[in-house]
């Protein structure tokens, strides 16, 4: 019997047998944007070639007001259709299958042609919408019904109508949104109009013999949101206006509760398809937070979903289903859900990667090729920076050493994962243990890489990280007084602390110290009574009041610049980060002076002037204070002549950046 005997199940639909349950859900990655077609054909191509089921494309536009911003990619003339045919040939030609999402993003369009139900300016986009009339509703209907024909011309399997995540048809299903009183508004059935014609006339635009997927929200996450017996009512009626597959959304962008991010527990709402299942004779498929195949085989297995779909998981590891296939699920390069290279970029109009794999997206631009001259080449530091260079410069064919002075890999790696929410840190550790043992990289712990060790190679990469920036405050010297590293490493602190630095580092200290015993991320129940999401059968859009358990320690954060502390965190991510130390009654102050530290606490004072001297009572001060290079090594080998490579935080020391340094790694590999 196969590993994961559910999750390799074919799926008949009628008229295609799928070969798993695999999904590759849609993700925006602004590839086609590039009009590098065949940059976004090798994307999708790579994927095909990795197994996945089927896979659906970014959103594609139906029209310029549904387009998220001006100028996004659809369907609207013979060349588009051209181009995409090129997309769908190159999967074809690779063995897989791909679905067309048809998004239109409603009032969430950064355009001030965007429309609406009703004139209800959306919290997350600067244009107030357009309330359609009856003949505008008219015309986006056909203007999607028609963009479906178009992808059945393009080549495309098969369609995904956008339905959820509060884009245009979710709009008119949530009383928060619409309230108009005509036919297209008021009551539930009436609400629920929209969505089911653009499904039945989908459906008559493109035959039975093509793949029809609807994206339905099943859990709302806002006011006013969705009952649960509207959303099954809804369901069904979208089944019989002709969907082949409903696929699972999971609240709306402006909801003020995380769905995607690290922090969120794994497979956390597949408990609201399951409530679905049996509901509709089509096929269910779940989603969210399932990033490994001994997840997706458990929700599989246990009744959740006919099908589940995973989408950063395949920027993280193009060969996700094949590696699972052949029983080599440890080497799956992990998806940590840090939406820092994916959706940070996505909504920064930059190219969508991966933290872990920077060739996503750059398929065409990034290639390890072989080396023509094989080199001896040392690599000092097992962070992610040398991790990435070493097993880069191996897959080229270098013969590669591996130093680090510390017992383990990972460098601060091991720091990132002992915050709570960031557990998928562990996995990525894993993984990197796993491709070194099985790569011909040499690794050597517990050793101390001198400028005589290291005279032997034809060329050095310093990987050697960060130290802790000396922020000269008077008093730090103190027994009371340690570094975040102390701090990550389970050095006693007291139950009143002063986070000095209110950068990544600081906040991620804070969440450290707030939290009692284990994380919520590894404990569904009470991340759910955490963020107040209940049974979407027991509130309106599955809300409840937030419950978040008592802080362990009483934390004031600070820092020196005079704004909002965390302002600058993830585009996508930094709000769960202030809204957790919120909820944990973390104060946070900015545009401080430190003054001094003695016995009873952190002294500090206000602005340039100095002004309101005061004492932070604190028993524990801990240093969160920034970081600057460690490149000493590199100095000394530069001064004798040696070809040198200065990589990750020995090159830049910014915030704990692992994107910046797994990326800058490979590249350099690539180069040598």
């Amino acid at each position: 019997m196969p590993q994961f005997p559910h999750l390799f199940t074919p799926l008949d639909l009628g008229h295609v047998i799928l070969p798993n349950r695999v999904l590759m859900g849609s993700m925006h990655t602004n590839l086609e944007e590039t009009k590098d077609w065949n940059r976004v054909a090798e994307f999708y191509a790579t994927r095909a070639r990795g197994g996945v089921g089927l896979m659906v494309t970014g959103g594609m536009a139906p029209n310029s007001e549904g387009g998220v911003f001006p100028g996004a990619s659809g369907l609207f003339t013979p060349e588009d259709i051209a181009n995409h045919r090129g997309v769908t040939g190159r999967v074809h030609d690779a063995g897989g299958r791909i679905a067309m999402q048809i998004l239109h993003a409603g009032r969430y369009a950064y355009s001030p042609e965007c429309v609406a139900p009703s004139a209800i300016k959306s919290p997350i986009s600067p244009f107030p919408p357009k309330a359609l009339d009856e003949a505008g509703i008219e015309k986006q209907i056909e203007d999607i019904a028609t963009s479906a024909a178009r992808a059945r011309e393009a080549g495309y399997d098969g369609v995904e109508v956008m339905g959820s995540e509060g884009y245009f048809l979710n709009e008119f299903l949530v009383a928060h949104t619409n309230k108009r009183t005509d036919r297209w508004g008021g009551t539930a059935e009436n609400r629920m109009r929209l969505p089911i014609e653009v499904v039945r006339r989908v459906r008559e635009k493109v035959g039975r013999d093509f793949i029809v997927i609807y994206r339905i929200s099943l859990i709302d996450l806002v006011p006013e949101g969705q009952s649960w017996d509207e959303v099954v009512t809804l369901a069904r009626a979208i089944e019989g206006a002709g969907a082949s597959i409903l696929n699972t959304g999971i609240g709306w962008h402006e909801a003020r509760i995380p769905t995607i991010a690290t922090s969120v527990p794994r497979r956390a709402f597949a408990w609201v398809t399951k409530k679905l299942m049996g509901e509709v004779s089509i096929p269910i498929i779940t989603s969210n937070r399932i990033n490994t195949p001994e997840v997706a085989e458990a929700v599989l297995a246990e009744g959740c979903a006919d099908m589940v779909s995973m989408a950063r998981p395949f920027l993280a590891d193009p060969d996700f289903v094949r590696k699972a296939a052949e029983g080599r699920a440890a080497e799956i390069a992990p998806c940590i859900a840090c939406n820092q290279a994916c959706l940070d970029h996505t909504f920064q109009g930059k190219i969508s990667s991966c933290l872990v794999n920077p060739r996503a997206g750059f398929e065409t631009e990034l290639s390890l090729v072989p080396a023509t001259a094989p080199k001896k080449v040392a690599v000092v530091g097992a962070g992610p920076a040398g991790l990435a260079a070493a097993l880069a410069l191996d897959e080229r064919g270098h013969d590669v050493t591996l130093f680090d002075r510390a017992d383990q890999i990972g460098g601060q790696l091991n720091l990132a994962k002992q915050v709570p929410g960031k557990e998928e840190f562990h996995g990525l550790v894993n993984w990197f243990a796993t491709m070194i043992a099985k790569s011909r990289v040499s690794l050597r712990l517990n050793v101390e890489a001198t400028p005589e060790l290291l005279a032997g190679f034809d060329e050095v990469v310093i990987a050697t990280g960060v130290r802790p920036r000396d922020p000269g405050i008077e008093g730090q010297d103190g027994a009371n007084v340690l570094t975040y590293i102390d701090v990550l490493r389970g050095a006693a602190v007291g139950d009143r602390v002063a986070v000095v630095g209110a950068g990544g580092i600081g906040f991620d200290v804070a969440e450290f110290l707030t939290q009692k015993g284990e994380s919520p991320t590894l404990h569904l129940d009470e991340w759910l009574a955490e963020w107040g999401v209940t049974d979407p059968a027991v509130a309106r859009g599955g809300l409840a009041s937030p419950r978040p358990e008592a802080p362990a320690r009483m934390v004031t954060l600070l820092q020196r610049k005079p704004e909002k502390p965390g302002r600058k965190l993830g585009k996508t991510t930094g709000w769960i980060h202030r809204a957790t130390l919120q909820a944990k009654g973390v104060v946070m102050v900015g545009g401080v002076n430190y003054e001094r530290i003695d016995g009873e606490g952190l002294h500090v004072s206000s602005g340039s002037e100095r002004a309101d001297p005061r004492l932070i009572g604190a028993d524990t001060i801990v240093l969160c204070t920034g970081q600057v290079s460690e490149r000493s090594l590199a100095d000394t080998l530069i001064a004798t002549g040696a070809t040198v490579h200065v990589i990750g935080g020995a090159d830049l020391a910014a915030e704990l950046d692992a994107k910046r340094a797994i990326d800058q790694g490979t590249r350099l590999a690539a180069t040598i």
